[in-house]
């Protein structure tokens, strides 16, 4: 008999470890890149972001209500679509996420102590196992801690912008067109994608079927709100010419508004939104992996939970083992991008899944699987081809090794 794991998390929990997923390092990275695709035209990205967003969040939400297991779109997909479509969701978001969890330990470390990157980094990905492995109710008190952290800084530096003065530009780049907008779309969609986590957390929520949706739609809307402030303050204070030649471009944008003194507090909240975002990637990692395990399309010794802590230990220490080698062996930049690849693909099966839902099983509106399926398809063609033709390989592989586990469970019965 499969064991359960106990059910601790609360609306206020769930809705922390969403803003922790996506109020996340993104937001002090991505809209150098996307002020580069789409000048100022980011803001309109950030938007066409939102948008897709909020569909998946919906999609996601009634799904959850319907299966609140752990899993997400790799349980969704099984159940609705087939075996095969859940677990291309689950493939697309164990491998792509494993890389982001490599990329948030590393820019925690490039923030937090640059001369040391990588053993930083790994130090990082050891602490935060160790704090999950205690429970996730002990993981969602670190991550608000977090989250309060880094919104003062955001509301710090959207107030110093706007108080600086506007010495930046709202005007494009020449030559910025749609292709440039869906690009910056997709890119910046990659820091909305957090509130996946409510969903992969789902056997561990109180009342999921009121608890999920509400969690989801709440993270959302904040993540929204701030990204929005955000963005305006930094085009105002910078122009998009700057944010784009920027690695940093919140740095960029106290220092063009005069208030290089706050460039300390932006440093310790990058630092913290990598943390963050890191904790919260490592849960729903773990989780999903669980699930995959259950249903031995990955080795069943990592669906084991822990009889104390109540969590799947062997699969948050597996995740854990393959990270610390990313961080230590690996460029991760290809590998990020077709993680947004990975994660597109993963939103597109969740639409699909919320397409078939019934009227009684709670079913969004039509329009809302139907636009959210076209948007995720949309902004996965738009985003680098190098990414495009990387997350296509690793989608290949996965198909691959289906057939040969298939395969294998056919001989044996």
């Amino acid at each position: 008999m499969t064991a359960s794991l106990s059910r601790r998390i609360g609306l206020g929990d769930a809705v922390v470890l969403g803003l922790g997923s996506m109020i996340g390092a993104g937001v002090f990275a991505a809209f150098g890149p996307a002020a580069r695709a789409a000048g100022s035209g980011l803001v309109l990205g950030l938007a066409v972001a939102a948008l897709v967003a909020y569909c998946n969040a919906t999609s996601s939400a009634r799904l959850a209500a319907c299966y609140p297991e752990s899993g997400g779109t790799y349980v969704y997909g099984t159940r609705r679509l087939g075996p095969l479509w859940g677990y291309l969701a689950g493939w697309a978001f164990v491998v792509g996420k494993t890389a982001s969890c490599a990329a948030m330990a590393l820019t925690f470390a490039s923030y937090a102590w640059p001369e040391h990157v990588r053993l930083t980094a790994a130090a990082a990905v050891v602490v935060l196992t160790a704090i999950g492995y205690r429970g996730v109710h002990r993981s969602s008190a670190a991550t608000r801690a977090i989250v309060v952290a880094v919104l003062a800084v955001l509301a710090a530096v959207v107030v110093a912008c706007f108080a600086g003065g506007s010495s930046g530009s709202f005007g494009t780049f020449p030559g910025t067109d749609t292709h440039g907008v869906l690009q910056a779309a997709g890119l910046l969609f990659f820091a909305f994608a957090g509130y996946a986590r409510i969903a992969t957390l789902g056997e561990e929520v109180r009342e999921p079927a009121r608890t999920i949706p509400r969690a989801i739609s709440i993270a959302l809307a904040v993540t929204v709100c701030v990204y929005a402030l955000v963005a305006v303050a930094a085009l105002s204070a910078a122009g998009p010419h700057l944010l784009a030649g920027s690695a940093a471009p919140l740095r960029s944008a106290v220092d063009a508004a005069g208030a290089s003194w706050l460039d300390p507090a932006v440093r310790s909240g990058g630092a913290l939104a990598a943390l963050g975002s890191l904790l919260a990637l490592l849960l729903g990692v773990s989780r999903t992996t669980l699930a995959m395990a259950r249903d031995r399309h990955l080795p069943g010794a990592l669906a084991a939970v822990h009889p104390r802590f109540g969590i799947p230990h062997r699969a948050e220490l597996a995740v854990a083992v393959v990270v610390v080698v990313l961080v230590l062996t690996t460029d991760l930049r290809a590998a990020i991008g077709f993680s947004s690849f990975g994660v597109l693909g993963y939103y597109g099966i969740a639409n699909a899944s919320a397409w078939t839902l019934r009227r009684d099983e709670h079913r969004p509106p039509v329009w809302v699987p139907v636009v959210g399926l076209l948007g995720c398809l949309t902004l996965a063609v738009n985003l680098p081809s190098r990414a495009v033709l990387i997350g296509a390989g690793v989608l290949l592989v996965g198909l691959f090794t289906y057939a040969l586990t298939e395969r294998s469970a056919r001989m044996q019965t």
